[in-house]
């Protein structure tokens, strides 16, 4: 899959979060890298996403003041190795971006795997 098709994808998942959570999305911005960074793997073997920044349970009148946009980023790379057709690479963008997004509304990783989202 081309990198343009894999962004396509990245923007048709967040085309599906219904408005009423998009509307509530504070100052995070969702980018598309290749791969992820040795600090962002931190230990992972592979990672198709990341959130960076202060989930909005976690935010104080401070946080406000200057902060830099949270992050949200799909990896392009470890997505393909782990699909086998362009179709699941398109199931597990939306999977990504949904996941990722809960961590910017303070959604734990355990309570996402009860949900069915992990």
């Amino acid at each position: 899959m081309t990198r343009d098709a894999f962004e396509e994808a990245v923007s048709e998942a967040l085309d599906m979060v219904p408005p009423e959570l998009t509307d509530q999305m504070d100052n995070v911005v969702v980018l598309v890298e290749e791969e992820p960074t040795a600090e962002q793997l931190a230990g992972e073997e592979e990672l198709l996403g990341i959130y960076e920044g202060t989930p909005l349970t976690d935010r104080d009148d401070w946080w406000a003041a200057g902060s830099l946009p949270d992050r949200i980023t799909i990896f392009r790379g470890p997505t393909l190795r782990m699909c086998e057709s362009e179709e699941e690479v398109v199931d597990e963008v939306a999977i990504t971006v949904v996941h990722e997004i809960a961590h910017h509304f303070g959604i734990s990783d355990e309570r996402l795997h009860d949900l069915g989202w992990a």
